[in-house]
């Protein structure tokens, strides 16, 4: 292993890796503690008004705020740090004789991959690990301190398998109680049984719904049986209070076996959130290799000696990380509108800037 790695890495090589790794740590760091020192500021009132302690704050909210914006922000820092150190190194007029050396742009290029593939890595190994878990610890601190308002959903029309249909016309999140509930049971497409209730309350410790004063109507062809005001039912039905939440930062809050899961589900309901589940699940493996496209845009910018020094460089740097994250949001838009498949909405930031980086490449000095 050692001589693999000493004929393919040179001295140069290593240089230009500890360059790479150590501006990339540092600016992220940077940008971390920035954005740590903003979102106090902006959630004190959320902080003290639901008298969160400083253990839940430091070790539920920030424990998953800040792995969240380390994966999120990793690769456009990345590309912040390729072109900071890459225009310096041009400047200072050494990426020349790298290049006088019968070295092609190629080869000056693998230290660069050597570091962003064990970027892709971790963040590959994050996005489908640990970012869920940590997630799920932010998520749920963020919508019992008020960060999302009540997002409850109203008329909810679900299908919870082939024959059971169900609909609450409005939903209680804090006594976990629907009103206006109706279940509806087929037979291929005739009504066998209807179930009509004023309010349906879910219990947490038997995992089952309470129903109370409700009628049934059973159907037979041309006869018909209906019985008023029955007591109680306790009920099991593939139906959860986080059912009826409309949080949008829920699906970046399960595992992806859980995922996997609740888009088989939801193919079964066609409740409207199947592609909201898609995007997330592609997206999860598709980012990590923005650390691969931003590499090769970075260095094929930057690499370029310019008047003005490196100004120029991260100037252009600067407006193609906005660009890229405007893209990247609006790809899940592009998703539910347009009628994209989900799974190219979240490939098109990275196809889209991967042409652009073989084109500048092609431009880049040899």
């Amino acid at each position: 292993m050692k001589d693999f790695v000493g004929k393919y890495l040179k001295i140069i090589d290593w240089y230009i890796i500890k360059k790479y790794l150590g501006t990339f740590v540092f600016t992220l760091v940077i940008f971390i503690v920035i954005s740590v020192v903003f979102d106090i500021s902006e959630h004190l009132d959320n902080f003290l008004s639901h008298h969160a302690t400083i253990f839940e704050i430091a070790f539920k909210y920030y424990a998953g705020f800040i792995p969240f914006y380390i994966n999120l922000l990793s690769p456009l820092i990345n590309f912040l740090a390729v072109i900071f150190f890459t225009a310096k190194m041009a400047n200072q007029t050494e990426i020349v004789p790298i290049l006088s050396g019968k070295a092609s742009f190629n080869r000056f290029l693998r230290p660069y991959f050597v570091s962003a593939t064990l970027i892709f890595v971790v963040s590959l190994f994050a996005n489908l690990y640990l970012i869920p878990y940590t997630n799920k610890l932010k998520v749920n601190f963020e919508n019992s301190h008020g960060f999302n308002g009540d997002q409850s959903k109203n008329s909810v029309h679900l299908k919870l398998d082939e024959h059971t249909y169900v609909y609450v016309e409005s939903y209680d999140n804090v006594s976990h109680t629907g009103s206006q509930f109706v279940l509806e049971k087929f037979d291929g497409d005739k009504l066998r049984e209807k179930i009509v209730a004023n309010t349906i309350t879910y219990d947490s410790l038997k995992k089952s719904w309470a129903i109370k004063d409700y009628s049934v109507r059973y159907i037979n062809g041309l006869r018909e049986k209906l019985r008023f005001n029955i007591p109680l039912k306790d009920t099991t039905l593939d139906l959860y209070p986080a059912d009826f939440e409309a949080h949008d930062n829920v699906y970046s809050a399960m595992s992806l076996r859980d995922l996997n899961k609740n888009i088989l589900k939801e193919k079964i309901r066609g409740a409207g959130n199947l592609k909201d589940m898609q995007y997330e699940k592609w997206r999860r493996f598709l980012y990590p290799f923005a650390s691969f496209v931003l590499t090769l845009i970075g260095v094929s910018i930057s690499s370029r000696r310019v008047r003005g020094g490196i100004g120029l460089p991260l100037g252009i740097g600067l407006f193609l990380c906005f660009a890229y994250i405007v893209v990247d949001k609006f790809a899940l838009v592009f998703a539910l509108k347009s009628g994209l498949s989900p799974w190219i909405a979240a490939a098109l930031p990275n196809t889209l800037f991967g042409i652009l980086g073989c084109y500048l490449l092609y431009k880049a000095p040899k």
